[in-house]
């Protein structure tokens, strides 16, 4: 496995190598769930409108980024086998280094960040609170990864709203998160954040159920929700309507980001200036705690540093996935935070190509924070790209 890793990043660092020349000369512009609770119940409508197009990245005038650390972030971009962007700030100054960081890139579960967002901002406003018990009945049950659905008997399931949004941000939860969803007052308020905050390119689509049933190309059955009834219903579709689906998808995600939105939404976070403090630190410490993707951006951190962060993971049709992503907040053993995402879009890389990817982009940001300026490519030479990664490791 080593072996497979180091050639990977062999032909990485030839990539980097050979952005070295172009170091000096950059001047590194940075430019380059349905609805229900929290206020009267309601049910979802089981046809999705389509999102309002996002408003564009605005980019105030800004710093440039490091010269060296656009090279190795470009180089990265450039030698993955796919559709990719990637995006890094400092939390407190206002460069951005990034590559194709302005497309729109399919979110999937990192867009679960946006609805506790959005439901921790009606808890600051006392519309919520964090306690309150929500029911979850079997009408409720999602799709793929909904560890809460074995609790969910005949007479439903209640559990506190701090409860459900641990387990869709810790544990990836699609009926968790949905929940908390309906109870911050479905998709409109989450776009009503996303707008009030003036978070840029970042849409939200219709809920988990909508949003996964659209891009395998059926229309919602709660029969879906129970054991693999979604795959064997996606399984009977002529290969035809799943690839016109999966296409469309791509072509423009319901639940599209572009990635410097992202990085700014993140150090906006960070910084305090989406939330009150308790909320702020409440969900920081809460992405800190999540147990997936432990081979994407958190496999390339050095020791001392750490990670909050929200992974994503799309569907797969044939050899190729839509969506396949790490975005968070990284913090050097000094205090310095960087926001960082990483956006794959389409790719048939295999899992250990993608995190490795992912890793050489922390790497890159350690580096840098490290080593400052050009020494960046030089000093990636000596760095252990060889991190024991499985596939089995999301």
């Amino acid at each position: 496995m080593i072996g497979i890793v180091g050639g990977i990043m062999t032909k990485l660092l030839s990539g980097l190598a050979a952005s070295a020349a172009l170091a000096a000369n950059l001047s590194g512009a940075a430019a380059g769930a349905e609805e229900r609770r929290g206020q009267p119940e309601r049910r979802a409508v089981e046809q999705p409108a389509p999102p309002p197009a996002p408003a564009p990245v605005v980019l105030a005038e800004r710093q440039a980024p490091p010269a060296a650390l656009q090279a190795a972030i470009s180089a990265i971009g450039r030698s993955f086998p796919g559709k990719v962007g990637i995006a890094v700030r400092p939390v407190d100054q206002s460069w951005v280094a990034e590559h194709d960081g302005f497309d729109l890139y399919p979110q999937q579960s990192v867009s679960k960040l946006w609805v506790a967002l959005a439901a921790l901002e009606a808890v600051d406003r006392g519309e919520i609170t964090m306690h309150q018990p929500v029911l979850i009945t079997r009408d409720d049950l999602t799709l793929f990864n909904q560890p809460i659905a074995q609790f969910v008997g005949a007479s439903g399931y209640r559990a506190a709203l701090a409860e459900l949004m641990r387990l869709a941000m810790i544990k990836s939860d699609n009926t968790a998160n949905d929940s908390v969803l309906r109870t911050a007052g479905g998709p409109a308020a989450v776009r009503a954040f996303l707008a009030r905050h003036q978070l840029g390119a970042i849409r939200f689509g219709p809920g988990e159920r909508l949003l996964q049933a659209q891009t395998a190309g059926l229309s919602w059955q709660q029969s879906f929700a129970l054991g693999r009834g979604f795959e064997a219903a996606r399984a009977a579709l002529p290969l035809s309507v799943r690839q016109n689906a999966f296409s469309a998808y791509l072509a423009s995600p319901p639940d599209g980001a572009a990635p410097v939105a992202m990085v700014e939404a993140l150090a906006k976070l960070k910084r305090g200036e989406l939330l009150s403090p308790a909320s702020t630190r409440h969900i920081l410490a809460t992405m800190a705690a999540s147990t997936s993707g432990p081979r994407r951006l958190k496999g390339g951190l050095p020791p001392g540093w750490t990670i909050a962060h929200k992974t994503g993971t799309g569907q797969v049709l044939g050899a190729t996935q839509a969506g396949y992503n790490d975005v968070g907040v990284i913090t050097a053993p000094d205090g310095t935070s960087y926001a960082v995402a990483v956006l794959v879009g389409r790719t048939s890389a295999p899992i250990i190509q993608r995190m490795t990817m992912m890793q050489a982009v922390t790497r890159a940001v350690a580096s840098h924070h490290q080593f400052r300026g050009r020494e960046l490519l030089d000093r990636a030479r000596t760095f252990t790209f060889d991190v024991p990664v499985t596939a089995a490791q999301n």
